[in-house]
């Protein structure tokens, strides 16, 4: 990835599937200088801690045979829906005009989640996608990285 420059006033959205910290560009595209809007965050426990059912079983056909499924994977569920709660809160956002360019940083994983649940009114604002995990980082931290080339 080469530097991103990041223009005054652009929004920049750090997210992952249990945070997401909403930034405003207050420096220029050559400084930037990330002041932090917003911090939405999820709890969201392991699995095991969300369901303690066993796993279905079904059978294999004609015979005493079963076999177990796949077991429901909770925290990955809630790590989805999280994206879209964010897609959401970046939609109402739009819609009052708060922002015009949007750069998103997430994993590939949320970034995936983040594309299939962004209203066209916020998929249009997207400048620029790095698909990096920077949630536990400082802003002055996530500025460096975003405009340092590599």
């Amino acid at each position: 990835m080469s530097g991103l420059r990041i223009e005054h006033d652009s929004w920049v959205l750090v997210g992952d599937g249990e945070k997401a910290l909403f930034f405003r560009n207050q420096g220029d595209a050559d400084y930037p200088n990330l002041e932090v809007l917003r911090v939405l965050e999820q709890e969201n426990p392991q699995t095991s801690d969300q369901g303690t059912d066993a796993p279905g079983r079904r059978s294999d056909g004609p015979g005493p045979h079963r076999s177990a499924m796949e077991p429901t994977d909770w925290h990955m569920i809630e790590k989805h829906r999280f994206a879209s709660r964010i897609a959401e809160t970046l939609y109402k956002e739009a819609h009052k005009g708060r922002f015009s360019k949007l750069v998103v940083v997430a994993p590939p994983v949320t970034l995936g989640d983040l594309r299939k649940a962004f209203h066209k009114e916020v998929a249009s604002r997207v400048v620029a996608e790095v698909d990096k995990t920077l949630t536990g980082h400082p802003p002055d931290e996530i500025e460096r990285i975003l405009s340092t080339k590599n």
